[in-house]
């Protein structure tokens, strides 16, 4: 068995991490402040929400043309770009603020920028991933920026707190920062050359890819290493038909088909059952002390989750974290029908999520290796679409359920969907079948044929 890659070593991918990260930090302290600025300038719940939901619709439908670009050009480039536009942005948000002249029209307008930005830019960065990372070791890249990003969770809720209670503008301030060092790590990133071993890897050719001809992987190699943004546009599809590409691609491959489906299936069964609980203990008169708990509890457990899912990765096979994972939340969901105790109501989410980022770093790291690179932009950006597409029944079903058939029952529902995700897994060979991280090149091969188009054969 060959040596796993060492990701640490890998100084684009620490150099990716410190771009991604300070742009994490930025959006985490976009999305916490601009709605409570939305609610003290218009003093109205229902218009600070609006804009939280134009902003999700308009992510959700620049993220397809998102991974069109990311397919087309330079990620690199892409990437430099969504943080210039962020500097941008922050810059207007902070004169916006000190000047006074924020109102709800105002605050749309910057919502929509923001959404649009990210939507357009985001995937990038999520794609170039596949250019960096070798593909023995892209669950134990995901693994850490799981962790990441429970950190940042837990974070940037306080320090957007704090920034609000010292003064508005710095939350622009604090962006505008973060923004700078995302754009130069990012500008970074794109003038350093990968070695001849990343560039195998992260076209998937690892193991017993790497018995493929020699031809093939050299052909795939230049592919990698020209610009995207130099490709010919004579034969070009437009941007419809390379985003049904993608769909369509990802539609066949009978490996992927099952983790999107799980992925969709267990977030919106989790979603729907902390959504009741907050608004039963809403309902029943709890402080927001109390409520808060919940989010303190799921933000602890999953970053106990994040630094369990790098060792589990890479030794355990990922059908037996997946079922694990989906097994924890179908019996701790299933639980919460038949009490209302809070203490019980705040741990059990909090236990469902243990093994969920294990989860995401197997599922996401094996489907970033099964991805071509020609395609993986259109098709990450596809699943997340998917995905985030579903999140919004969660509430209409946790409202309508309370409102209708009770709070026992609507957690019926919330833990069947979870059951159901279970089930699927379960009676999927394929998905059943995953192996540890060092297998997942091979395993891709199994499944490599299916409806690849012309463009990327």
């Amino acid at each position: 068995m060959s040596t796993p890659s060492r990701l640490w070593a890998n100084s684009r991918y620490v150099t990716w991490l410190v771009s991604d990260t300070a742009k994490g930090l930025g959006s985490g302290l976009a999305t916490f402040a601009l709605p409570l600025l939305a609610l003290q300038v218009t003093g109205e719940p229902v218009q600070a929400g609006a804009i939280g939901a134009i902003g999700m619709v308009v992510i959700l439908v620049t993220s397809l043309y998102g991974g069109v670009l990311a397919d087309r050009h330079d990620r690199a480039r892409l990437m430099v770009m969504g943080a210039v536009i962020g500097i941008a942005l922050s810059a207007v948000i902070t004169a916006l603020i000190l000047t006074d002249a924020l109102n709800f029209a105002v605050l749309l307008g910057i919502e929509i920028v923001l959404a649009a930005q990210y939507g357009l830019f985001g995937i990038a960065g999520e794609s170039i991933l596949k250019d960096i990372v070798p593909a023995d070791a892209l669950g134990r890249a995901q693994a850490a920026n799981q962790a990441r990003d429970a950190i940042l969770r837990l974070g940037a809720t306080p320090l957007g707190g704090l920034l609000l209670a010292t003064g508005a503008w710095l939350i622009g301030a604090a962006m505008l920062v973060s923004s700078v060092i995302e754009a130069v790590a990012a500008a970074l990133l794109g003038r350093m050359h990968p070695s001849r071993r990343v560039e195998q890897g992260s076209a998937g050719d690892r193991g017993s890819a790497g018995d493929r001809d020699e031809t093939r992987r050299e052909r795939g190699t230049r592919r990698d290493d020209s610009s995207r943004s130099d490709r010919s546009t004579t034969d070009r599809p437009g941007a419809f038909a390379e985003v049904r590409e993608g769909v369509v691609w990802l539609m066949r491959r009978r490996d992927l088909r099952p983790i999107l489906f799980t992925m969709t299936s267990v977030n919106l069964g989790f979603s729907t059952a902390t959504t009741t609980i907050i608004y039963l203990l809403q309902q029943r008169g709890e402080s927001p002390a109390v409520i808060g708990l919940l989010g303190s509890a799921i933000g602890a457990a999953t970053l106990i989750g994040a630094l369990l899912a790098t060792p589990l990765v890479s030794r355990v096979p990922a059908g037996a974290i997946t079922i694990a994972a989906l097994a924890l939340p179908t019996a701790a969901v299933g639980i919460l029908p038949f009490t209302d105790a809070v203490p019980v109501l705040i741990a059990a989410p909090a236990i469902a999520l243990l093994f969920a980022p294990a989860l995401n770093a197997a599922l996401l790291g094996y489907s970033m290796v099964a991805i071509p690179t020609e395609l993986v932009g259109r098709v990450r950006s596809a699943m997340t679409v998917i995905v985030s597409g579903a999140m919004p029944l969660a509430p209409l079903i946790a409202g309508a359920g309370l409102s209708s058939i009770g709070t026992a029952a609507t957690l019926v529902i919330a833990a069947a969907l979870c059951a159901a995700t279970l089930v699927l897994a379960v009676c999927t060979p394929a998905l059943r079948g995953l192996p540890a991280e060092q297998g997942w090149a091979e395993h891709a091969e199994l499944f490599a044929d299916a409806g690849v188009p012309a463009s990327v054969r």
